[in-house]
């Protein structure tokens, strides 16, 4: 069983994260259910964690996950308070957020032949805001097979990490354990389709143990020089 803050917390969390994306701050968590001290937000997340309700996400400041939701959500109504609370514009704006986390980069992918992914392991700096919830990591687009998806050569596709995906999402997906590319999924049959964004390119076509799906498109990066 929840104590009320518990479960007003944990919906307000839920709220948000559907809302934007984002977790939110443990000042906008500590305004929302009126406390006195961030200590009192830090106490009720340990409780959640604890009961297997939320978890902290590696690598990042401020990052949680609902994991599951209480059976009864008929006492709902003061987390929708707490969030019409939070969401009201204060007075004074608030301090800009410089939530920015290291993700692994993890070398080069083709958007067009495949090419060996995984290749070296950097780090790339990169907003929250970008990226929602989950694990992530950053690839190197190299070729122009998704350029009609304004996806270009030098890129960083920002990947969420993830062996499922829907038809018609752009996926890294691993070919024969060996090679990895960047391209939309579709299957077909007993086969898996790899479509590039060109239309001067020819879709790939795999038999569906050859193909493994090893993240989807969250984002993408662009430097301009």
């Amino acid at each position: 069983m929840l104590t009320a803050k518990q479960h007003e917390l944990l919906l307000f969390i839920h709220h948000r994260l559907e809302e934007t994306g984002i977790s939110p701050s443990f000042e906008e968590m500590k305004e929302a259910l009126d406390l006195k001290s961030k200590s009192g937000v830090h106490r009720l997340i340990s409780a959640l964690e604890e009961r297997g309700f939320i978890q902290r996400l590696a690598n990042r400041a401020r990052a949680l996950e609902v994991v599951k939701m209480p059976e009864n959500m008929a006492a709902g109504r003061a987390a929708k308070d707490a969030v019409a609370k939070a969401t009201t514009p204060p007075a004074a704006a608030p301090a800009p957020a410089n939530d920015v986390i290291e993700i692994p980069l993890h070398g080069k992918i083709a958007a067009g032949q495949p090419i060996e992914a995984l290749e070296d392991s950097r780090s790339l700096p990169v907003p929250v805001a970008l990226l929602g919830s989950g694990d992530h990591y950053a690839l190197e687009v190299s070729g122009d097979s998704m350029i009609e998806a304004g996806i270009f050569d030098g890129d960083f596709a920002l990947v969420k990490k993830t062996n499922t995906a829907r038809d018609g999402e752009i996926v890294v997906a691993l070919i024969r354990g060996e090679e990895a590319t960047l391209k939309y999924l579709h299957h077909d049959g007993g086969k898996i389709r790899l479509d590039p964004a060109n239309s001067a390119l020819q879709p790939q076509v795999y038999a569906d143990t050859e193909v493994e799906v090893q993240g989807k498109l969250a984002g993408l990066l662009r430097r301009y020089h």
